[in-house]
């Protein structure tokens, strides 16, 4: 089986050679194997072990074979010691996934630290299945019943069409010795109910169901990739961006046959619950919206706009006060006040203004009803608020904008967007004062 497996690794993971790869090992049979696999075929490994103290005495032992065996092969180890019960208790998660947050972010700090491309784990084509029948009996799309993706990111996992019974052959012809864990056989854990339960009755149905479900596997992601390839164009019809703020075009997704799983689809990865409320925002008025603890959707005219939730201004009446020694500010934005002898180029980002006609000290506000200024290549006054609409500004911009006023409240300028020519310098000005975004 060996030259099954080193074949397997050189046809679909040769990218892994001269990678520094940091393998994800328990002391069960498929990390174990894995290790003796890599090692035999020069590639570059490191193990790291994480010892959850979940089993007493059963958990230092299994961080002792693994240290062990990295000792015997002459592998580096890194091992780390989590108290996995408290984390869990403390933070109110389930004991399973505190342990996978606990493990893939003292990963993340050894990928950080010791400069490694990939992480390997030994999953295998049963923990697939068992996967499949969770997410099935879950509720699921084609993301759920696709499995385990073999490569996501950085996390690599070479075995996993192989079985488990391939992998303990393997191990026995070869001598290769590990630890079995004891709670793999209770059956609290759901994931055990299916293997012990589940599959052994799917299996006397059909005997060969983990090569169905295989086949079932291999033309699932096939359909999935046909979605993809579709959502490629039609997100290229939908979808622009611009910064954090993502813009979804309702005009070009009506014309779809089914706007609301089109929707789904553009919007997956940020993690909506209540989807029907994500959908009705089509035919909602501008301004209703729905909130994540990550996420703001905005409907606004013809467009729903996705923008980071910590990308917006919850702070609605914050003013900044500006005195006249200051130089620079920082917070809600940058400003630079400099005095200068003479105008240069003036942008959106730049403005020069007669610092004689400023009522100091100056403030940094919102806009608020009945604001109104005279802005620069226009005649007479305007209000910010038809300032706003006249230039098609989306709410999440309003909410953003930031005025620049003197201290009797005269808008100097929309930071970024348009000055007040009532504080423009003359051919008679003294304190010329440039003021950059």
């Amino acid at each position: 089986m060996l030259q099954q497996l080193a074949e397997h690794i050189d046809n679909h993971f040769s990218f892994l050679k001269e990678r520094k790869l940091l393998i994800a090992i328990s002391g069960g049979v498929d990390s174990v194997v894995l290790t003796h696999l890599l090692h035999q075929l020069n590639f570059t490994i490191s193990l790291a072990h994480c010892n959850f103290q979940l089993r007493d005495e059963e958990s230092n032992l299994d961080e002792l074979s693994v240290k062990e065996l990295a000792k015997n092969l002459n592998i580096p180890f890194f091992s780390v010691l989590f108290e996995t019960s408290k984390h869990a208790e403390e933070h109110k998660l389930s004991t399973q996934i505190a342990a996978r947050k606990l493990r893939y972010n003292w990963f993340d700090e050894l990928i950080k630290e010791h400069n490694f491309d990939y992480i390997l784990t030994g999953h295998h084509a049963d923990d697939n299945l068992e996967t499949f029948i969770i997410n099935l009996t879950r509720g699921t799309g084609l993301d759920g019943l696709t499995g385990i993706p073999a490569i996501n990111g950085k996390i690599v996992r070479p075995l996993l069409i192989f079985s488990r019974e391939q992998i303990e052959t393997y191990a026995t012809d070869n001598n290769i010795q590990w630890r079995e864990d004891a709670s793999n056989s209770e059956i609290k854990y759901i994931r055990n109910k299916i293997r012990h339960q589940i599959v052994p009755l799917l299996k006397e149905l059909n005997p060969s169901f983990s090569k169905t479900h295989l086949k079932t596997t291999t033309f699932l992601k096939q359909s999935q990739q046909i979605v993809t390839d579709k959502m490629e164009e039609v997100s290229s019809k939908t979808l622009s961006k611009k910064g954090a703020l993502l813009k979804v075009n309702i005009l070009e997704l009506l014309k779809l046959s089914d706007p609301k799983i089109y929707l789904y689809q553009l919007l997956k990865e940020y993690k909506f619950t209540e989807w029907n409320d994500v959908y009705n925002l089509i035919y909602a008025q501008s301004g209703k919206k729905v909130v994540t603890n990550s996420h703001t959707l905005l409907k606004d005219r013809d467009f729903l706009l996705l923008l980071p939730t910590n990308e917006q201004d919850t702070i609605e009446n914050e003013e900044v006060i500006i005195h006249k020694d200051k130089i620079r500010i920082t917070n809600p934005i940058n400003l630079l006040f400099e005095k200068v002898l003479k105008k240069t180029i003036i942008d959106t980002n730049c403005i020069f203004v007669d610092k004689i006609l400023l009522n100091y000290p100056l403030v940094i506000r919102k806009q608020k009803a009945g604001d109104y200024f005279y802005p620069t290549g226009m005649l007479g006054k305007k209000k910010v608020s038809k300032y706003f609409k006249d230039e098609k500004l989306s709410l999440f911009d309003k909410n953003n904008t930031w005025l620049l006023c003197s201290n009797d409240d005269k808008i100097i300028w929309i930071i970024g967007r348009r000055q007040d020519k009532r504080f423009l310098p003359s051919n008679k000005t003294t304190q010329l004062l440039r003021i950059t975004n």
